[in-house]
């Protein structure tokens, strides 16, 4: 069945969704859910595992600068824009932990197609303010882009206030963005575990110093992205000096990040990562337009799924593997030809396998060709287990060799063997016996060390 979605009713609501689209990936973000009392739940909503982003996005109200105590302009700006989304919010917490049913549709005839857990159910809310740039940008000719300032502390409300500052309880945190750095973030995190990354990184600065501020949430991203911990491989957000108990990040930040030479590196880097993205999306689509055949991809495990969840820097070596394969693929040979790649993924238990094959004089492409396909694609992916026995899952893709082709279709698998007895080891390694996936004495091994920002724009 066809799963018809929103595209977002205003125009910065559909900014929203395309975003989250290019970010979440099509099969996972949804625009205008509704509760079961036929209201609107949030203006999008993603669930992907165990996390559910609710977005508020809001441009209802410009910021008036009408002459008046601009003090009081941004109160009320504040009030209606930020302060009212907030509580909002937590009403749509609430109701998604309480297990209600969610619907695509005011009328309640078309369910939301994701069951959202309720085990460890981990919540994000963001509040997207749009209308107050241009007054912010004026306020201050120290604003670089017109963002809006947030600060998290156990008392908010105990400094007195000042325009364009948002003071937030560090107790229950919630993310504000706004017009100028939804689209950075977005497109900065732009997979499910980058995003996630950040956003818990975030919280976990928010809890363990007594405040942190920043003069826009790009300020942070830049301060985040430029710290690193080289033992826990990860990028975090403030100190580790254990004298320090608060965090402030400057104005500027980001506008001095991206100058730098890595960021550059990095944006030219990424952009063969995005054949990653492009075989995901291309099978979402047919997910949602129901001409998808196999089992359903929002019911359960799925190769796709597992693809989701990569992130950029690993969907970069992943996709350059590819084309690498794609381009070893042999020139010249027989009526049957083909090549297997095995690569690693981000998450230790799991690899890929990557099957290309030529076969002249197809008839039955769909009826006989593609099973058949499908048959050796399972079996190279035993044959990886039985190759690297720590894995857990292994992810299949198989497509007609580029070399020989105009047009292609990809096939996915996920073999699930965190158990794995012997039988199955045994029987794999049989039906492995004709192919010699992963045996071969001149198996070439290549060790690639890959990082999020590279040192320099030629590695």
């Amino acid at each position: 069945m066809p799963i018809t979605k929103s595209s977002g009713v205003t125009p910065t609501e559909q900014l929203l969704a395309q975003l989250c689209d290019q970010t979440f990936l099509r099969l996972w973000s949804y625009p205008n859910p509704y509760k079961d009392d036929g209201h609107e739940l949030c203006d999008l909503i993603v669930v992907f595992d165990n996390h559910v982003f609710v977005f508020f996005d809001r441009e209802g109200r410009q910021f008036q600068n009408t002459g008046r105590d601009q003090q009081l302009n941004w109160e009320r700006w504040k009030r209606d824009v930020i302060d009212r989304q907030i509580k909002t919010a937590s009403g749509a917490e609430r109701y998604v932990r309480s297990g209600r049913k969610v619907f695509l549709d005011a009328a309640r005839q078309r369910p939301f197609p994701i069951d959202i857990p309720a085990a460890d159910l981990r919540v994000h809310k963001i509040i997207v303010a749009h209308g107050a740039k241009e007054a912010c940008a004026d306020f201050s000719s120290d604003n670089v882009y017109g963002s809006i300032a947030v600060g998290y502390s156990d008392t908010p409300g105990e400094i007195p206030a000042f325009p364009f500052m948002v003071d937030l309880s560090k107790h229950e945190p919630v993310h504000i963005l706004d017009s100028h750095n939804l689209p950075i973030v977005l497109s900065e995190l732009d997979t499910f575990t980058d995003l996630l990354a950040y956003l818990e990184a975030k919280v976990a600065a928010i809890s363990k110093f007594d405040y942190l501020s920043y003069c826009g949430e790009e300020d942070l991203l830049a301060h985040y992205f430029a710290n690193f911990d080289t033992s826990a491989k990860r990028h975090f957000i403030g100190t580790t000096d254990k004298e320090i108990n608060g965090v402030h990040i400057g104005e500027g930040a980001w506008k001095g990040f991206i100058d730098r030479a890595e960021y550059k590196a990095k944006k030219e880097a990424d952009k063969s990562s995005y054949l990653w993205d492009d075989l995901i999306q291309r099978t979402c689509e047919n997910a949602l337009n129901g001409t998808l055949l196999g089992a359903n991809l929002l019911e359960g495990p799925s190769a796709i799924h597992e693809m989701a969840r990569e992130p950029r820097f690993s969907r970069r070596a992943l996709s350059d593997e590819m084309v690498r394969a794609i381009r070893n693929f042999p020139e010249k040979g027989g009526p049957i030809m083909r090549h297997v790649s095995l690569m690693p993924s981000f998450y230790k238990d799991l690899a890929y396998v990557f099957l290309q094959l030529k076969v002249e004089g197809i008839t039955d492409y769909d009826g006989d060709y593609r099973p058949k396909r499908q048959a050796v694609l399972k079996i190279a992916c035993g044959a990886a287990k039985n190759k690297l026995p720590h894995l857990q899952r292994v992810v299949g893709i198989a497509i007609d060799a580029p070399k020989f082709t105009d047009t292609n279709s990809e096939d996915f698998l996920l073999l699930k063997c965190s158990e794995w007895p012997e039988a199955q080891r045994a029987e794999f390694e049989q039906a492995n016996l004709g192919f010699g996936f992963f045996t071969s004495p001149s198996l070439k091994t290549r060790v690639m060390t890959v990082k999020n920002f590279p040192d320099s724009a030629s590695e």
